[in-house]
């Protein structure tokens, strides 16, 4: 072993560099290879910005800048020169505002959009005013424009809520302004059929000064009191309708005040400790208000019965809410930071998450990577709030939804699914920090996170039906078959060639863009590159012995797009494996993968095996000749011929050795043979392949399809055309298998 190779190792196994051939990793402003094309974002068409539609409660309250623009594209923009012009201008707006929104400035689509034409200079150019003018009239919505920044999930989130519970609200008020119709019909009923609704005075009023002479009214309040009802509504009935409809009243009162239960505001905490506080406050109000609603539809049915009702209504209290109750009226929202998570405050938490009760819970993860500590108690590099989304899937009824902020707007119907579910809801989401990655745009570094497996996106909805299959999801995730996802990275080497070779996005890719794990890495100059070195991807593999002995490292890509290598410690690598290994219950969970089907698979597969070998011995021995030995006869006798053509007859004629065969008991049905030739191979009933007609090919392709065979059950025999071109090799090749 040289000195680099020993440098190489020895940095490796702990970290430390030795010699002054390593460089470190800090200032070089290197990025993982394949995060190399993405530089400038405002020159891509991507998800981002995001429009927030304000008076829409589906997911049209989030839309993309891009895709509004395709669809004003698709209106005014038809084929040929004119709509190819139109479709240059409107994405040259397009680019413009989104150079605005990453910048920061504030503003709804509407404000952007003018100020992007007066950047772009619609004045100075009337073709491009036209097409923009055109483009504006066809645009029919408008709403806050935001980039992908630290602060998104509780933005959208938040308006998401917004516009559920302002349609929920105005729907509740809807309900309460026909109980309160309903119930002042009952009691405006009772009132008429009464002597006091029946007098002439009331009778008076009730027609008016202008047809008081045309009416005796006395004469009328007799004859109604002589045909009118002599039953009165009971008192115990009229008091507690009344006393409904007070309650209904009052909250329909503090509503049009903008006290009550629509003050959206009110509804909204930035600590779970003061949401619990909140809706405990609030019990009160709520008992009375569900009990007012349950009373004042009993009685508009005429389904109120006192001696089943009255015990039930005595004892209404908080066990008599259910979640259908909670439901009719806005759910409580909780936006923290996940460095706020302290010991009480994830106490309070797991109560939420716990109790049924419909509270929304956005937790926005600023770091998910911790620094190795013993003293700490860990020894991984994922901070607990990684493992929040994971951790709460395990309560069964509460739904989940983990998602980097990159993500969010894929995940929109999710999102919309979590703020309607009946229970509890949390989305923990990661969207970075400034301190995490400086030097890269937040949406790169959430979606290096998700890419990486280091804060996977997922779905945990308990009302989507009884099985995993059903509730579970990790279809948001690329490549989710995979341990981790493999993309195309394309170089220049050396000799000006181009080179193309599949990469994996790893764990460790991921902790390369925060510069605070930089002494994890090390670079190696360009003169101590050797075989010895891997790919991280390679060395993440199940197969330990297809990397021992070898040195992982990392693609990475400087200021001026220059290829560079760094070395990956022990502690690193060994956190990716850990991450992998997350990963793989998560696959678990989702179906993806199962461990107990892949062992019952290798169980049913060995005995299948392990059969197929017994009948093949046993037809090996069935169709071995057998040759009797020949009877002593004496000197003088000679044997008699007709006596020697029976035994010849009863005999199996022995297979030449010349001929091709297959064992055909021993297909494995892999499609090799036939897909070569489908005239010469073909399956018999059993699915298992035969030589059907061996004049149907050539000895070459008796040969390939004995070489591609995956159990080697395919014996090519002698050719029959010993003229074949190539002969000679293909004998060769055949020999392994005669």
């Amino acid at each position: 072993m040289g000195p680099e190779l020993r440098s190489h190792v020895a940095f490796h196994l702990t970290g430390k560099r030795l010699g002054a051939g390593l460089a470190a990793l800090d200032g070089l402003d290197l990025r993982p290879g394949l995060l190399a094309r993405y530089g400038d974002l405002t020159q891509l068409r991507y998800d981002f910005p995001l429009v927030l539609v304000a008076g829409r409660a589906d997911e049209g309250c989030i839309q993309s800048l891009s895709g509004l623009m395709n669809g004003v594209l698709r209106e005014i923009a038809p084929h040929g020169t004119e709509g190819e012009r139109t479709r240059r201008h409107l994405l040259r707006l397009e680019r413009e505002i989104r150079t605005l929104a990453a910048s920061g400035t504030p503003g709804s689509l509407a404000q952007l959009w003018d100020a992007a034409a007066a950047r772009i200079g619609t004045e100075s150019d009337a073709a491009l005013a036209s097409s923009l003018r055109r483009a504006r009239t066809a645009l029919q919505v408008n709403g806050e424009v935001v980039d992908c920044t630290h602060e998104l999930p509780v933005r959208l989130v938040t308006h998401a809520w917004n516009a559920l519970q302002q349609r929920k609200t105005a729907s509740f008020e809807q309900e309460i302004h026909r109980l309160i119709v309903k119930l002042s019909e009952i009691l405006q009923t009772d009132f008429i059929r009464s002597d006091a609704g029946r007098s002439a005075p009331r009778l008076r009023a009730a027609v008016g000064a202008v047809m008081e002479d045309a009416f005796d009214f006395d004469a009328m309040s007799s004859v109604l009191a002589r045909v009118s009802g002599k039953d009165p509504l009971p008192e115990s009935r009229r008091q507690r309708v009344q006393w409904a409809l007070a309650e209904l009243k009052s909250h329909q009162s503090l509503a049009k005040a903008g006290a009550g239960w629509p003050d959206l505001k009110s509804y909204v905490f930035t600590s779970c400790r003061d949401a619990l506080a909140a809706f405990r406050n609030r019990l009160p109000e709520i008992i009375d208000l569900v009990k007012a609603i349950a009373i004042a539809e009993l009685e508009i049915e005429g389904g109120y019965l006192e001696a089943t009702h009255d015990p039930f209504f005595a004892d209404f209290d908080e066990t008599s809410v259910g979640a259908k109750d909670l439901g009719l009226l806005p759910d409580y929202l909780v936006c923290i930071r996940s460095e706020n998570l302290h010991a009480l405050e994830n106490a309070e938490l797991t109560e939420i998450l716990a109790s049924e009760v419909p509270i929304k819970v956005v937790v926005q993860i600023g770091d998910i990577l911790e620094a190795p500590s013993l003293r700490a108690g860990h020894l991984g590099f994922a901070a607990s709030a990684a493992q929040l989304g994971k951790m709460a899937i395990g309560l069964g009824t509460v739904y989940v939804l983990q998602s980097s902020s990159s993500h969010l707007y894929q995940m929109r119907r999710q999102i919309l699914d979590g703020l309607r579910y009946a229970g509890p809801a949390l989305f923990s989401t990661f969207a970075g920090s400034p301190r995490a990655a400086p030097a890269l745009p937040p949406y790169l570094l959430a979606a290096a996170a998700m890419q990486s497996r280091a804060f996977p996106a997922f779905t945990y909805d308990p009302a989507a039906g009884a099985d995993w299959a059903s509730r579970f999801s990790l279809d948001q995730n690329p490549q989710p078959e995979a341990d981790w996802p493999a993309f195309e990275f394309g170089y220049e080497d050396e000799a000006h060639q181009s080179v193309s070779e599949q990469l994996a996005f790893t764990f460790v890719d991921f902790v390369a863009c925060d510069p605070r794990y930089a002494r994890h890495f090390a670079v190696v100059p360009r003169a101590e590159w050797n075989g010895s070195m891997v790919p991280v991807g390679g060395s993440l593999t199940g197969d330990a012995s297809a990397v021992s002995g070898k040195v992982p490292y990392l693609q990475l890509v400087n200021g001026d797009h220059v290829l560079q290598r760094a070395l990956v410690d022990e502690k690193l690598l060994a956190a990716a494996h850990r991450s992998r290994e997350m990963w793989h219950s998560l696959q678990e969970l989702g179906g993806v993968r199962s461990s107990q089907s892949e062992r019952l698979l290798a169980r049913e597969r060995k005995v299948w095996e392990e059969q197929k070998q017994r009948e093949i011995e046993a037809l090996k021995r069935e169709a071995k000749p057998v040759t009797p030995a020949a009877p002593a006869l004496p000197p003088a006798a000679t044997p008699a011929a007709p006596a020697a053509k029976p035994a010849a007859a009863e005999a199996e004629p022995e297979k030449l050795s010349d001929d091709p065969y297959i064992e055909t008991p021993r297909c494995t049905t892999c499609n090799e043979c036939t897909n070569l030739n489908n005239r010469m191979f073909a399956y018999d009933a059993n699915k298992q392949a035969v030589i059907a007609d061996i004049n149907a090919g050539t000895y070459r392709e008796l040969v390939e399809a004995a070489e591609s065979c995956q159990v080697s059950i395919i014996h090519p025999g002698k050719p029959r055309n010993p003229n074949e071109p190539g002969i000679a090799d293909l004998l060769k090749r055949a020999e392994p298998f005669l």
